[in-house]
């Protein structure tokens, strides 16, 4: 089990650390004094960090799955594994038309992502994100499935300011565009 959480926490460094190194290569918004609601926001994410870690950390004797849980943590290691690599992928398609959570709609250099996963869904890294965060659930424990329902709520409402802020950039490509993707399931309505 150590060799598990081992995982867990490097998978959730690499995520961080490509997030905080692509992020310093947009070029930054202009500055301003950050309302309450970035810093709420920036609460949130900090929060979202820390009980994952927490949830990594905690005995796993919390509300098993069942008596025998190796193919609970080997189905919820696949999904995690699954979801980091969709929200890296999805963050390294974007390149420079991506722009933090904090700011959105401050992007350096916009331009409609159609691509690659952007081709399925429209929020690859918010699904990418919560596959992980159910994944690592499903191989830790299912209380914490509690946690990832509040997060997913944060995450769609996340993902229909970003469908309001990419219709005012993009006001005849992006409906298109929305009718011919998902929003965060491919292939599902």
């Amino acid at each position: 089990m150590d060799l598990l959480r081992l995982y867990l926490i490097a998978g959730i460094a690499a995520h961080k650390i490509y997030w905080e190194v692509t992020k310093r290569r947009v070029p930054p918004a202009p500055k301003t004094t950050p309302s309450l609601m970035v810093r709420a926001i920036k609460a949130v994410k900090v929060s979202i960090l820390l009980a994952i870690c927490v949830q990594v950390l905690l005995p796993w004797t919390v509300l098993p799955l069942s008596s025998d849980p190796a193919p609970f943590v080997f189905a919820g290691l696949m999904l995690y594994t699954a979801g980091l690599a969709m929200a890296i992928a999805g963050r390294a398609q974007l390149g420079n038309s991506w722009s933090d959570i904090e700011t959105p709609g401050q992007v350096a250099k916009a331009s409609l992502i159609c691509h690659g996963l952007y081709r399925y869904i429209r929020h690859p890294i918010y699904t990418g994100i919560l596959l992980a965060m159910i994944g690592s659930a499903i191989a830790v424990s299912v209380w914490w499935l509690i946690a990832v329902a509040l997060i997913g709520g944060y995450f769609i409402d996340s993902a229909f300011v970003e469908e309001r802020n990419m219709t005012r950039l993009f006001p005849s490509a992006y409906p298109e565009y929305q009718q011919s993707t998902n929003m965060l399931i491919p292939f599902i309505f």
